[in-house]
């Protein structure tokens, strides 16, 4: 999953970045409100945490314009702001959750996730498919109650499949969504990891659509 963090306090970018990052997302960070636009028009995003106060404008202005624009992003503002005008002003300009700093670190990483798991249609921390069941509270994966072993990586793409189940997801969007930005579209990275999570999760669990992409869903009911 990837996170845009928009907030022009240098520290605390790095330190969200930091945590977010050992959360298992990949973080980019805008100092600007235009640094931002750019970015949301040239990249895909799961989640954007915006600061109210930036250098070029208000985030609620921004937010207000890229909705205008079409960009329905699941926005998080988290800012200083605590006041109710304040309040709702970000969620008439189109924000889906409001956090005030200082905040918690566990309460920032629990909305995040639930607003991630809303975006794709998922309301339980615990993403059930068949015998297998990802816990997003924990970045953990069981088979019939028992643990399996991933690395890092694995762990993000089984995570992001099992979010999007049901649904093909095409490499594309798997490269946008999973990987780094400095991966090349031609590695066969996905390939890869696909065939590792089979052989822990059974090779019928990530099905392949030919020439459209990966689906994870439970197996039919006889």
């Amino acid at each position: 999953m990837k996170i845009l963090i928009v907030e022009d306090d240098i520290k605390l970018a790095q330190n969200l970045t930091k945590v977010l990052t050992e959360a298992g997302y990949n973080v980019d960070h805008a100092g600007t409100g235009a640094a931002a636009d750019y970015l949301l028009s040239t990249e895909v995003f799961d989640l954007l945490i915006l600061d109210l106060g930036l250098p070029d404008g208000q985030g609620s202005d921004w937010l207000q314009r890229w909705r205008q624009a079409g960009i329905g992003i699941v926005t998080l503002i988290l800012t200083a702001r605590g006041t109710w005008a304040d309040k709702a002003s970000g969620f008439n300009a189109g924000a889906d959750d409001y956090l005030v700093k200082p905040f918690a670190v566990a309460e920032l990483l629990m909305r995040v996730k639930a607003l991630i798991r809303r975006s794709y249609g998922q309301a339980h921390p615990h993403l059930t498919v068949g015998e297998v069941v990802f816990d997003t509270l924990t970045n953990q994966l069981s088979k019939q109650g028992m643990p399996v072993k991933l690395t890092a990586q694995e762990t993000k793409l089984i995570s992001y499949l099992m979010h999007a189940s049901g649904r093909i997801v095409s490499r594309t969007e798997l490269h946008d969504h999973v990987y780094d930005r400095d991966e090349e579209p031609d590695s066969n990275v996905i390939d890869v990891q696909v065939a590792r999570l089979r052989k822990k999760l059974g090779r019928d669990f990530i099905e392949t659509i030919r020439g459209q992409g990966y689906r994870v869903q439970a197996p039919a009911v006889d």
